[in-house]
């Protein structure tokens, strides 16, 4: 029941010992409120915690990045040409013909032969390399799925340390599943451009813009 002014007169005595009462309650409510307000915000640290696992996240893709490259030259090294003969004109590497077997040299390494022409050719020697290892490792990968599906795909190259940030259109058309993998480093312009049907996988290094985003339409893949 609201009371009245002449109410409150009535029973003052009894009045003045609520009120001291109403003061301290007012006065623990203040104090739990400010308590409250000092207390650490939780979504910040949730914040904080999510930045920190990205941050271990590209630490551990950088460190995949020159483990693989370990023994290629040094980023920024340029490609040179064989040498040749004094008098003697420099000569394109010979192609074996369509179906011939390559004889591996001495010790069974093949050792791959830098492009002069095309796309590739605009790698410098770090990526050239770097592109040729991490082409038969995400090949070999990915050649072992049945029926590779984006998510498996996807899967796939994250056990391998290619994290989700640096892989670009993974999707699926019919039977075959197409991806890019961004590998720029260091001022590089190396990506990988795949394909997966089950059957036949193919796996190429391509270039990549010097910066901004890369999609299947900015990118020089291998003629």
């Amino acid at each position: 029941m609201k009371r009245t002014r002449a109410q409150i007169k009535a029973v003052d005595p009894v009045m003045r010992r609520g009120r001291r009462t109403l003061v301290v309650t007012a006065l623990a409510a203040l104090a739990l409120a400010a308590c409250g307000s000092e207390r650490p915000d939780h979504s910040e640290g949730r914040g904080k915690s999510v930045d920190a696992v990205s941050a271990r996240s590209d630490a551990a893709f950088i460190k995949m990045l020159d483990e693989v490259a370990r023994e290629c030259p040094p980023p920024g090294t340029k490609r040179d040409s064989p040498a040749s003969p004094d008098g003697e004109a420099p000569t394109a590497p010979v192609e074996p013909p369509p179906g011939a077997t390559v004889e591996p040299p001495p010790g069974g390494a093949v050792e791959p032969i830098a492009p002069t022409a095309g796309p590739e050719a605009e790698l410098d020697a770090h990526d050239w390399c770097a592109g040729v290892q991490h082409e038969q490792r995400v090949a070999e990968a990915v050649l072992q799925l049945k029926q590779p599906d984006p998510t498996q795909v996807r899967k796939v190259l994250n056990g391998l340390g290619y994290i989700d940030e640096r892989i670009h259109d993974l999707k699926r058309s019919g039977a075959v599943t197409t991806f890019l993998i961004d590998l720029r480093d260091k001022g590089g312009r190396l990506c990988l451009d795949g394909t997966a049907n089950g059957e036949l996988t193919e796996v190429d290094a391509c270039v990549a813009p010097t910066d901004g985003a890369i999609a299947s339409a900015n990118i020089h893949r291998r003629s």
